[in-house]
């Protein structure tokens, strides 16, 4: 009996010495509306360049980590926010969410690319753009659009699918850039006087289903479920490298794109921890990854090819 006792002993401090490597590293919570795919391959690379950090991240479309942040306000649960649209960045700002950081390499980031107080900080960018499913064309014999007027045709009535922008940054980008492209004149105005809302009006009559992810469009489409998916041109590659029958479209009329960006919460917990990563996370290292997916990235130098630069 004693020497069962004793075995149990032993076994019990070799799973805490064997714990011990793991309790050591230092914890950061972050929050992130990058795509999933993204994250795992990106995350996968900041273990292996921090192995001192416990690296917890928390996927949220846009417009649920604005909800989540705001309902935790006064106690924040995340450490910093990673990947998350500049133009929601930029809104938490005013109201005393963020803190200043300028990671290191900061200089290194082109002006137009970060906060100039250093609140934020952008690693990469996206541009919208419509996947098109060539086999459900074919099949409905439907006609290729060029543009966005295009899609008024009422040969796609319930053929079309878009991100809801009140949900998703991939649906906000699409709705203000068309607001822009579309009516010249939207700076001295109203926003609600603006010319793209009659616009917007005729192409609800087509449009079969608003969806909260700015991916899932683009996904669906491919799967054959929609035609034309309103989505993001990253997402396109990714697809036809898995063999879907999609084709990418970048409106005639223009696209826009935005700018994903970092940043340190306010009253984070593990504050120490969260600007190690906000500093890998601005870095050659990371840039080069993001670059395998993106548009392009804002570190010099790190174009490949899967970017198209900035």
């Amino acid at each position: 009996m004693k020497k069962t006792v004793f075995s149990i002993f032993c076994i019990m401090i070799a799973l805490a010495v064997g714990a011990v490597p793991a309790s050591a590293k230092d914890k950061v919570v972050v929050y992130t509306s990058l795509e999933n795919e993204e994250v795992v391959d990106y995350l996968e690379l900041a273990k292996k360049d921090l192995p001192d950090l416990d690296i917890q991240a928390i996927r949220l479309s846009t417009g649920e980590l604005g909800a989540r942040m705001m309902a935790e306000k006064d106690n924040p649960q995340a450490d910093c926010v990673w990947g998350w649209a500049v133009t929601n960045m930029a809104e938490f700002v005013p109201k005393g969410m963020l803190t200043v950081y300028r990671p290191a390499g900061w200089d290194k980031i082109p002006a137009k690319f970060k906060d100039p107080d250093g609140y934020w900080t952008a690693s990469d960018t996206y541009e919208a753009a419509l996947v098109v499913n060539t086999k459900v064309m074919e099949e409905k014999k439907l006609p290729m659009p060029k543009g966005w007027k295009d899609l008024l045709n009422p040969v796609y009535k319930g053929m079309l699918i878009m991100p809801n922008p009140a949900s998703s940054g991939t649906g906000f980008l699409q709705i203000a850039s068309l607001l822009v492209l579309m009516d010249p004149d939207y700076k001295n105005k109203p926003v609600e006087q603006n010319k793209a809302w009659d616009f917007l009006k005729e192409l609800d009559k087509n449009m079969g289903q608003y969806i909260k992810s700015g991916s899932k469009p683009a996904k669906l489409a491919a799967a054959g479920e929609y035609a034309i998916g309103c989505s993001f041109a990253f997402v396109y590659a990714s697809l036809k490298k898995q063999g879907f029958p999609v084709s990418l479209v970048l409106p005639e009329e223009g696209v826009g794109y935005e700018l994903e960006a970092n940043g340190l919460l306010k009253g984070a917990k593990n504050e120490k921890a969260a600007k190690k990563f906000l500093d890998w996370a601005i870095g050659e290292s990371a840039m080069k990854r993001y670059a395998t997916f993106k548009l392009g990235v804002t570190y010099p130098g790190s174009r490949t090819s899967g970017s198209a630069g900035l």
